[in-house]
């Protein structure tokens, strides 16, 4: 189930956008050097470089140069924290205030919208001290960024079971009456972690919603009974991080592969590191993961707070990560951010191929693995126009080498 339902694409007026956007000279992965049309929200037609032209009757047609550039899917975040993000240099407790949420998970979304991620998934706490007060701001920072981005909300309560639990399932309930589109929380953080999914699993069946859990998964036994109780619900059910699956012995951790597999789980990894919802930090064995027929998606997880000071919220640098540490091929790894992340957040898959939504990135490179490597400069594209741009130039003194070898320049695509 996706987390929000499709809407037509907008301008930033907010008024629908019928605009043709004509891509020029982009690179596909496939080495294929092509034109591709957008309109109406989608790629309209992809053909050879020179080939397409816009209709005669889009007087607002626009073009933009990608020579040099590589055309993608464009990625997704499935595991951000907007609540708490941007908070690592500040000075006292954490602030609530609605006012300052909206504007750190506004700023975090931008952020990561610019790394190329135009949907993204928060999870949001409830209860305790902050009340409904954090999912009321990122819910006003998600409708301040329509037509930019697409931003949903998970909402966290800490304590589900017991007499303190009621207050938190109560919360719960009202934060799905409020907007939250997926239902999850931190069941190792109860005293009965059994009982939380159970309430969870529940809850999100009454309101039809996807679930998104914060699991260590050091614990084969409650991972067991989590897979078991989660098949039957058809919205969906994702864990993550999941670094204890990688300190379990191989044969303990391949029969809960095994498990989650049958049960339709989905596991979105944190290559840069844990979040706020864990306690300890690793990397789920990905590779096994994927062996053993798991649904696999990679996040960013904390975006400099508290859990991670430095943490970047870049997709492309978890797929760098996948591929530079956990040995996944450029492109298993770039599919991790993308095709994988839009499947957890139930999302319509993204090809670069006609009647495909145009949610696209544009890397300057050739070659996936270097664009891994050295994504510096990225052209955004979101419901079919460009809305963000990142342009980095390299320069060097003059000197025998820069002038005798005819080494690459980097230039600036700009729109026509």
């Amino acid at each position: 189930m996706p987390d929000s339902q499709p809407q037509p694409p907008h301008s930033s007026s907010g008024q629908t956008d019928t605009a043709t956007l004509l891509l020029r000279g982009a690179r596909l992965t496939d080495g294929r050097t092509v034109d591709v049309r957008l309109g109406g929200g989608r790629i309209e037609a992809v053909g050879t470089a020179g080939s397409l032209a816009t209709p005669a009757s889009r007087s607002r047609a626009a073009k933009v140069d990608l020579n040099g550039y590589l055309l993608l899917p464009a990625p997704a975040e499935p595991h951000a924290h907007g609540d708490t993000a941007l908070t690592a240099d500040g000075d006292g407790p954490l602030s609530y205030d609605t006012q300052e949420v909206q504007r750190r998970a506004t700023e975090a979304a931008l952020l990561q919208l610019g790394h190329g991620a135009t949907a993204l998934r928060s999870h949001v706490r409830v209860g305790d001290v902050q009340g409904l007060d954090a999912l009321v701001a990122v819910l006003q920072a998600r409708r301040a960024l329509r037509g930019l981005a697409e931003l949903t909300t998970v909402a966290m309560p800490r304590v589900l079971t017991g007499v303190a639990g009621a207050d938190g399932l109560a919360i719960l309930r009202d934060a799905v009456k409020m907007g939250a589109s997926v239902v999850g929380g931190c069941p190792d953080a109860d005293p009965d972690p059994t009982g939380y999914v159970e309430a969870v699993l529940e809850l999100a069946s009454e309101h039809g919603c996807p679930v998104d859990l914060h699991t260590d998964a050091s614990d084969p036994a409650r991972l067991a009974r989590l897979a078991a109780m989660s098949g039957g619900l058809r919205s969906g059910v994702t864990l993550g991080p999941c670094g204890g699956l990688g300190r379990l012995p191989s044969e303990v951790a391949s029969r809960a592969a095994d498990q989650l597999a049958a049960a339709g789980v989905t596991v979105v990894c944190l290559p840069q590191g844990g979040c706020g919802g864990v306690d300890r930090r690793g990397t789920a064995p990905v590779r096994m993961l994927r062996a053993a027929g798991v649904r696999i998606a990679a996040g960013s997880g904390a975006l400099r707070d508290v859990s991670n000071p430095v943490g970047r919220g870049d997709p492309l640098e978890a797929a760098y990560l996948l591929a530079s540490r956990h040995g996944l091929r450029p492109e298993d790894a770039y599919d991790a951010v993308s095709s994988g992340a839009r499947a957890a957040l139930g999302l319509p898959e993204v090809r670069v191929e006609a009647g495909f939504p145009a949610e696209l990135l544009a890397v300057r490179g050739n070659q996936l693995a270097g664009a891994l490597s050295l994504a510096y400069s990225r052209i955004v594209v979101h419901r079919g126009r460009v809305v963000a741009r990142t342009s980095a130039v390299r320069e060097y003194c003059n000197s025998a080498a820069a002038t005798g070898l005819d080494l690459p320049r980097q230039g600036r695509a700009e729109p026509s």
